[in-house]
């Protein structure tokens, strides 16, 4: 890199999986790293999140991938099924193993979130503590500012992974159109295992959706999407839509439903990037995660998406040339998540069918696919599932422990 190796310094705004991701990669190539978290705490807003085989090589980078592989819950038959209970289609979790060469994970954000601050030292993380870019720098000189409330921090490297409405990216680029309403909203909530069990399933209806999915705690993460009008909540509260959506459908849903505690559903609006960014860097400044390439869950594979931006980023920031090497991690990612994020859209699509003759259709020909066997039903995630990080899965040092959580409520030291 252009500065020297004991005085790089990288500074991530925002502290979900793909900015900790970045900050523990970075850190093992022989960066210092701070990062700016304007909450006042890591506990991470959301429920469930699916960690597919790409994300887990990633996480192999950073010597997580393992640990994360150790949680995988879904063992045996699963699929997709309509609100009557009807399986469309059906798939099982060695299939998925053997053709992408690793389990499905599902697991708590807050435990991901967790397994990954650990890697950090104490006082890498600042919570309650904004920061707002405030010149990019220039690759091959002047360094990047970063605002905060106790001052500038000058950095040799600013990560905007401040998530889908980012600061940085509008300081970057603040002609682009920004993220788009994709038309409909989700619902995520986690909920004690039900007496009966059941296969893992995601079911589809008009212009809705229901997923029930083990953790390996015993717990169950659900979610839902419907179509709907932006920026709609329900008076009587999200749990009572639930119930209003999809208390008619299959087992287990309703009784799911009926186990959640009211003011641990969640409901948000899906925005997604359909338009790409011209580039996911300027000057010393980069973006990852959502706030490059904001898509729809329909695939699952936005955490999964940022964290391999963290894996890409470290690896080409390594390099003598900074400027090269974050114009390579452009090059690298910026085609392969646009394709992800329009075939997500495609997805969306599908589920946000309402006509009952289209919806019959797709439903005819979900059930003919999987009657052709597992592997047309996996193949939509050929070219994703089945991606390898540029390093080699266990960096020399990525087991070297750092006590403490890493995390420090406070202010960052000034550089």
């Amino acid at each position: 890199m252009s500065a020297s190796r004991t005085a790089a310094h990288a500074v991530v705004v925002g502290s979900g999986i793909g900015g900790l991701t970045a900050a523990v990669a970075l850190r093992q190539s022989g960066w210092q790293v701070t990062v700016l978290e304007q909450a006042k705490s890591l506990e991470p807003v959301g429920a469930g999140i699916g960690l597919a085989p790409n994300s887990q090589r990633a996480l192999d980078v950073i010597g997580l991938g393992d640990e994360i592989r150790a949680l995988a819950a879904w063992q045996g038959p699963g699929g997709m099924r309509n609100p009557s209970g009807r399986w469309l289609s059906r798939t099982d979790s060695t299939a998925a193993a053997e053709r992408f060469g690793g389990p499905l994970v599902l697991v708590h954000r807050a435990t991901l979130i967790d397994r990954i601050a650990r890697r950090l030292p104490e006082g890498a993380v600042c919570t309650g503590c904004p920061g707002e870019l405030t010149d990019p720098g220039t690759a091959g000189g002047r360094r990047a500012r970063v605002r905060t409330p106790d001052g500038d921090i000058e950095a040799d490297l600013v990560i905007g992974a401040d998530g889908i409405h980012s600061a940085v990216r509008r300081a970057l680029f603040p002609h682009h159109p920004g993220p788009a309403y994709s038309g409909f909203t989700t619902w995520r909530t986690v909920v004690p295992a039900p007496e009966r069990p059941f296969e893992p399933h995601e079911t589809w209806g008009a212009g809705s959706l229901w997923g029930t999915q083990p953790l390996k705690d015993g717990r169950i993460y659900a979610y839902a999407a419907a179509v709907a009008p932006a920026g709609a909540h329900a008076a009587d509260g999200e749990k009572a839509e639930l119930l209003r959506r999809f208390g008619d459908w299959h087992d287990p849903v309703p009784g799911i439903i009926t186990a959640a505690g009211p003011e641990r559903v969640l409901r948000n609006d899906v925005h997604h990037m359909i338009t790409p960014l011209p580039a996911f860097h300027r000057g010393r400044t980069v973006l990852l995660g959502d706030a490059a390439h904001a898509m729809a869950p329909t695939l699952g594979q936005g955490g999964n998406q940022a964290i391999e931006d963290a894996i890409v980023l470290a690896h080409h920031a390594a390099g003598a040339d900074l400027g090269a090497g974050l114009a390579a991690y452009s090059a690298e990612r910026l085609p392969r998540t646009a394709v992800i994020v329009r075939k997500s859209a495609r997805v969306a699509r599908l589920m946000s069918l309402t006509a009952a003759p289209a919806v019959a259709a797709r439903d005819t020909l979900m059930s003919a696919v999987s009657r052709l066997g597992p592997g047309l039903v996996l193949r939509t995630f050929d070219g994703i599932a089945d991606w390898h990080p540029p390093q080699r899965t266990y960096a020399a040092g990525a087991q070297d422990a750092h006590a403490g959580p890493g995390v420090h409520k406070g202010r960052p030291a000034r550089h």
